[in-house]
């Protein structure tokens, strides 16, 4: 196991630990959108369940379509993996079309399509891939658009639905993720939707970048500002 790899497993059991992500929970979904990040969780999952936490049955979800948030990765790749690590792989198919795409739109379906196959396979509590750089543009981007001080929440009940999301990679940044990624060999794989490329967040990245030439821990600071003050409220839809 590389330094990289144990560094990565501690974050994601130290956000498992502090948030108490699984308590409660009988079985656990990762949204494997086929991304650097959704691969990764899927792996250290399958490797820290049943090692100081729950053993718990663990499946993958992937949303296909012709028009997708994600890498577009083929199904045989995501097989591939999921059938290495003796992981259950369910597919659903987005509905979404060229000419109606659209990010809220897509994000909907999707999340729709993935907590109905999570209860379906008795695994309410649904991982995703989001990691400390997407809740620091989730803080930016609610500040300048709603002017609202909300990051991305470790945990989040949606009654709505019927399950709760959970983010296990809170704590790891998109540097190591990526730098795992090559190491495993497939960070070539990036987000193919043509709408996202062109997204607010996209810009709020950019934006993130420019700031750090003059101030250079300002990922930092938000990071800690995001999960000591802007993870307060709980969201249900």
């Amino acid at each position: 196991m590389t330094q990289l790899r144990k560094k990565i497993e501690s974050a994601c059991r130290k956000a498992l630990f502090d948030f108490q992500l699984l308590e409660g929970a009988e079985g656990i979904a990762v949204a494997l959108s086929g991304g650097k990040d959704s691969i990764t969780l899927l792996l250290m999952l399958k490797a820290i369940l049943g090692r100081g936490f729950p053993d718990l049955p663990l499946h993958a979800i992937h949303v296909t379509g012709e028009f997708s948030c994600g890498a577009s990765v083929q199904e045989s790749f995501l097989r591939g993996i999921c059938d290495k690590l003796e992981v259950p792989l369910i597919i659903r198919e987005s509905t979404q079309k060229r000419e109606t795409l659209a990010c809220y739109r897509c994000s909907r379906e999707r999340r729709r399509l993935i907590f109905d196959a999570a209860k379906e396979v008795g695994a309410p509590v649904v991982a995703f891939g989001h990691h400390e750089d997407d809740s620091i543009q989730t803080l930016l981007l609610n500040l300048l658009h709603k002017g609202e001080f909300a990051a991305n929440l470790p945990k989040v009940p949606m009654y709505d639905y019927g399950v709760t999301i959970i983010r296990p990679l809170i704590y790891v940044s998109e540097k190591a993720l990526y730098e795992f990624a090559k190491q495993e060999g497939y960070a070539r794989i990036t987000c193919q939707c043509p709408v996202g490329q062109n997204s607010k967040r996209m810009e709020v990245k950019k934006l993130l970048e420019e700031i750090k030439v003059s101030f250079p821990n300002v990922e930092t600071n938000l990071a800690q500002a995001a999960l000591k003050y802007g993870s307060k409220k709980a969201i249900s839809r």
